[in-house]
């Protein structure tokens, strides 16, 4: 590129290097491109290969089968098992669509539940003592880890324009035992 040294460093005090520089990158793409077109045009760029369904399993949003929650009043939430279950043994994934108004009674599980708030923005807190003025929001983005054994409570504060989504995972069987079996499992707010 340079005959000697002293070239060198003149283009660098007189800024061509840059522009040098910049002209070698758009070459170097320019080629990328050309070639590319030109493998395009004779028909020999690979093809993806269909999807083996033993390998990559896809569920599309629309194939996705929500379902209430067994002994709740309508619309508190619905879940929507991607993988596994909370009653068999091994790795679940599921979504959980809470709807505002609502909240559940303090409970915990057996084991640690990892979740991510998909849309929407959803309440929680830790501990024995039902308090939803005390709840914290956790929006859409958001990551909550609940501790084996720990009892806490979320939902959706009433006046929210959206329900929840939350994609949790975890070991199951999940065993969700209830601070307080005589009170409401869910609760209006």
């Amino acid at each position: 590129m340079f005959s000697n040294k002293g070239e060198a460093i003149r283009t660098v005090i007189d800024g061509t290097l840059e522009d040098d520089v910049c002209l070698s990158r758009r070459a170097l793409l320019f080629g990328i491109l050309a070639g590319g077109l030109q493998l395009a045009a004779s028909g020999t760029i690979a093809r993806a290969s269909a999807i083996n369904p033993s390998e990559t399993q896809i569920t599309l949003p629309d194939a996705i089968k929500w379902t209430t929650w067994t002994g709740a009043p309508p619309h508190i939430g619905e879940m929507a098992t991607l993988y596994g279950g909370l009653d068999k043994p091994g790795p679940y994934l599921v979504l959980m669509k809470w709807y505002p108004g609502y909240m559940s009674a303090p409970h915990s599980y057996a084991t640690d539940r990892l979740s991510l708030v998909m849309s929407g923005t959803w309440w929680v807190n830790s501990g024995a003592d039902f308090d939803p003025d005390s709840t914290v929001p956790v929006p859409a983005g958001g990551f909550v880890r609940r501790v084996a054994g720990t009892p806490h409570y979320d939902g959706v504060k009433r006046g929210a324009k959206q329900p929840a989504v939350i994609a949790l995972f975890g070991i199951a069987p999940v065993d969700l035992k209830l601070v307080d079996p005589g009170k409401p499992v869910w609760r209006k707010i």
